[in-house]
């Protein structure tokens, strides 16, 4: 398994990290689309297995759930892997009261001390925020993280689903105060999802974090499970989110599908381990994030290490999949690469 830095930051991740959003029965957004217990033990038996040694969760996975299930099934393997967690949202629907979600310090701080409950451990590898929060000034939330960090409780900072101005405005007051610095930035990047490349990528880039992509097949729909004038089959996931599906299910993105299918054939590969392949071979990205509901998906998405895409292949990928880009962007890339 290979290995990337974490950014800037002396932390180094394997290619792929296992996501575990799929783990512990869920009664909010992940209803009937998680793993049973046993069948999450065994895809993180054969992640580890594989050499994947970083683990990806949140509190609000499965109202905790999640993080709870990590923390009983790797016992005495805990140094073996990097664990990160999430905080944000309000977990469950059960919780009630403002300070139960947002990046308050006392939000930040009370569900670290909850995670590290949960999970076992005595402290967390890396502790991100699950979404930007304009509520809450930007220093208060540096600054918690900061005393954390000083505590021992976390030990790197990242943060998820940002704008690229609200990223920049953290590590602009990050270097004013002085305070604990982002060091990856978890985001959706897919053949189906590429609006992130207009602004986190580049700001990525340009200061140094760590990527991590997740949802890298589309919710799914880059599987090959899914077919043109068909309903997504029983079970899935898409089959459930059926707003997601009206929004994925659209001729540009089965034209990319296509693409990743014609490939697939070519090579005697899956649709799953071309799609994956394709984001390892953007130059930004640190680690994708695969959440494998059964060990057979787990595989499939492994397959990827081992499939080199032509450039050929790359360019016909990124021709098929290439979005709008929007005002000014278009106008930018007649002259130069943003």
């Amino acid at each position: 398994m290979e290995h990337r830095q974490l950014g800037r930051a002396g932390l180094k991740v394997s290619r792929l990290t296992l996501g575990a959003m799929t783990f512990g029965e869920s009664r909010t957004f992940m209803k009937g689309v998680t793993s049973s217990d046993d069948e999450a033990e065994r895809v993180l038996d054969a992640a580890i297995d594989a050499g994947i040694d970083l683990i990806d969760t949140a509190d609000v996975y499965s109202e905790g759930r999640s993080e709870e299930l990590l923390g009983r099934h790797l016992g005495g393997r805990r140094r073996k892997v990097l664990l990160a967690t999430k905080c944000r949202f309000v977990i469950g629907p059960d919780a009630a009261g403002p300070n139960q979600q947002g990046l308050s310090r006392h939000h930040i701080v009370s569900s670290v001390e909850q995670s590290l409950r949960r999970l076992r451990t005595d402290t967390i590898d890396l502790f991100q925020t699950h979404m930007q929060d304009r509520a809450v000034p930007i220093e208060e939330t540096l600054r918690a993280f900061d005393d954390l960090l000083r505590a021992g409780k976390i030990r790197y900072v990242g943060c998820s689903n940002y704008t690229g101005y609200r990223l920049v405005e953290s590590l602009w007051a990050a270097d004013r105060r002085n305070t604990a610095r982002y060091d990856s930035v978890q985001l959706q990047w897919s053949l189906v999802s590429r609006d992130c490349e207009r602004e986190v990528i580049p700001a990525s880039r340009a200061f140094g974090l760590g990527v991590l992509a997740w949802s890298p097949l589309g919710r799914g729909f880059l599987s090959g499970k899914y077919h043109r004038g068909e309903p997504p089959p029983p079970g899935t996931r898409l089959e459930s989110w059926k707003d997601t599906w009206a929004k994925v299910a659209q001729e540009r993105h089965w034209a990319t599908l296509d693409v990743v299918r014609a490939i697939a054939d070519r090579r005697g590969a899956t649709p799953a381990s071309v799609s994956v392949a394709w984001l390892l071979s953007r130059p930004e990205l640190t680690s994708v994030i695969i959440g494998a509901r059964t060990v057979a998906q787990l595989r499939d998405n492994l397959a990827a290490l081992e499939l080199q895409l032509e450039a050929t292949e790359i360019a016909a990928l990124d021709k098929a999949s290439e979005p709008d880009w929007g005002y000014p962007y278009d106008f930018i890339k007649l002259r130069e690469a943003w």
